[in-house]
């Protein structure tokens, strides 16, 4: 059995050398139920000298490959990188800033050899990380469970793949995408691993609430079309509200002559009457999102299903 182990690299040139030698290798050289692995390392454009120390890394060890992209790309469409490169019966991939420990992954191959063909790594504690990234990362979770997604809170890119699980991820060539979601989608036998997040070895992390944000967003769009339909579901709500209140007034205030002394003004009445033409207005909002839903599903080019080989029998 060979093991891949994917590591995306951009900036890190404080932290490369103390992962690989001191995180790394010794996780990698008590490994057991592996004859051989790769380490493949992804260089996402990066503006120091993350690239050159790779490099060396190469001339000391023929176990590693560099993998240097023409500029930054983004994590996830490096990570996607490193997974087509990737030659091994299993392929992990890590972060190289130590927040996601190399001395796990003996349990994570031995949850794939124990016949898991996907194995999730789920932080289960924080090292020190401050109380607004908790209640963030607990909010996306929330909001991503709710449009449908099924993603377990704490889930992240730490995570073992089969190589199977590998053929049918590199089938998907959407642009905008979250490689985790994809894997979810994707099926096969899953398995979590719990593991506490660790703090950096040095630096400071390349995501910032920019582009945490955006990660979000992309995943709210390309997970679950959901959102095309709020403010759909708003629009019926407010013209089912406001056409009873609007008929309710008709009958009170002018078909019995306002028994209850109520005394609707001509402004109550129009903005009873506003409100149910702009729910209107969002109901055909709605109409028009399916169309984009529909339009969105096709432009992903996703297979129409994922036959899981491995336990199929007699296929032609």
């Amino acid at each position: 059995m060979k093991l891949s182990i994917v590591a995306p690299v951009y900036n890190e040139e404080a932290v490369i050398t103390d992962f690989h030698y001191n995180l790394l290798m010794p996780a990698i050289s008590t490994l057991k139920g592996t004859k051989s692995y790769e380490v493949v390392y992804v260089n996402d454009g990066s503006s120091d000298k993350s690239l050159e120390i790779l490099q060396q890394l190469t001339q000391h060890d023929k176990h590693i490959k560099v993998v240097s992209l023409s500029r930054n790309f983004g994590k996830e469409l490096a990570l996607t990188a490193g997974i087509a490169e990737a030659t091994g019966d299993a392929i992990l991939t890590i972060d190289t800033d130590g927040q996601q420990p190399p001395r796990y992954i003996q349990q994570f191959v031995d949850r794939w050899l124990a016949g898991a063909d996907v194995v999730v790594g789920v932080r289960d504690h924080y090292q020190k990380h401050g109380l607004v990234a908790r209640l963030g990362s607990s909010l996306f979770y929330f909001l991503i469970n709710i449009l449908g997604a099924k993603t377990v809170p704490g889930s992240t890119d730490f995570r073992l793949i089969s190589k199977e699980v590998q053929a049918e991820f590199l089938k998907l060539t959407e642009h905008r995408r979250i490689t985790r979601g994809i894997i979810d989608w994707l099926g096969f036998k899953q398995d979590h691993l719990y593991f506490t997040y660790e703090n950096r070895l040095a630096g400071k992390p390349s995501y910032n609430f920019k582009k945490l944000f955006g990660l979000a967003i992309n995943s709210f769009i390309s997970m679950s079309p959901t959102p095309l339909y709020i403010f759909g579901w708003l629009g019926c709500a407010i013209t089912l509200l406001s056409g009873l209140f609007g008929l309710f007034i008709l009958i009170e205030q002018f078909a019995m002559s306002d028994p209850m002394g109520l005394n609707f003004t001509g402004a109550t009445c129009l903005g009873i009457f506003t409100a149910f033409l702009i729910g209107l207005v969002l109901i055909s909002q709605a109409i028009t999102a399916l169309y984009i839903s529909h339009i969105h599903t096709e432009s992903l080019g996703r297979p129409l299903y994922v036959v899981d080989k491995k336990n199929s029998r007699n296929l032609k």
